[in-house]
């Protein structure tokens, strides 16, 4: 494996999603979304104003749950079957590189994109409230960033094995979706219908064991029940 052809690869993939500006739109999204839920997200409770960064984390991950795994699946499901349809994969191929590393090229420069859209959405969310964080909060607030880009990166993986399985990006975006329906809408209801089916019938040991099947949920407990054990460790 060479890394020349795979940086010549993911460069390309980076380039071509930032000139296209909806990677700058992602990332402004995530500012305003996050500026937003910090000073709106305990409205409810009568309370406006920035409540603390337990509380704007705990507000923040349903909204990376839902976009950042849907945002990562509509960058990377036409990352190989796109390039089929078109024609320009048999092109791609021809040139002095593997199928592997056109893989790890492409897979690359979506993570790049992904990344940059991430990280400098909360980032400058964290930026414009670091005046009333303090050094635990900014390290909070840092992991909870971490893991946000790690759900992403899961979530394109996904992506791009379905593109590179699928037979045309008709098909390829339908499963995208699908799978973002599945896991991120209905995979947390049938685990709860199994575990009122299963109370008292037999042992839910493996119980944990699905819950970490899914990406979605993984970044869940990080962040909610992690960011609590943390929390209650200093007090």
């Amino acid at each position: 494996m060479e890394f020349k052809p795979i940086s010549v690869i993911a460069g390309k993939e980076f380039w071509d999603r930032i000139r296209n500006r909806w990677v700058l739109a992602v990332a402004v999204i995530f500012t305003v979304f996050a500026l937003v839920i910090a000073y709106f997200g305990a409205a409810q409770q009568g309370a406006v104003g920035f409540r603390g960064m337990d509380v704007t984390i705990a507000s923040l991950v349903s909204l990376v749950i839902y976009l950042v795994p849907l945002i990562a699946l509509i960058l990377g499901y036409d990352a190989i079957v796109g390039e089929r349809e078109r024609g320009s994969l048999e092109l791609l191929l021809s040139l002095p590189i593997t199928r592997f590393e056109l893989l790890i090229g492409k897979f690359l420069g979506l993570a790049g994109a992904l990344s940059f859209s991430t990280l400098a959405g909360f980032g400058l969310a964290g930026v414009l409230l670091s005046y009333q964080l303090g050094a635990t909060a900014l390290y909070h607030y840092a992991g909870f960033m971490l893991s946000a880009l790690l759900l992403g990166m899961a979530f394109l993986s996904i992506a791009i094995l379905v593109s590179v399985m699928a037979s045309d990006r008709m098909r390829a975006s339908g499963v995208a979706i699908g799978l973002w329906f599945f896991l991120v809408l209905v995979y947390d209801l049938l685990l709860l219908g199994l575990l009122v089916l299963a109370e008292k019938r037999f042992s839910l040991s493996f119980f944990p064991v699905l819950l970490y099947l899914n990406p979605a949920d993984i970044f869940r407990i990080l962040n909610v029940f992690g960011f609590k054990a943390v929390s209650y460790t200093h007090l």
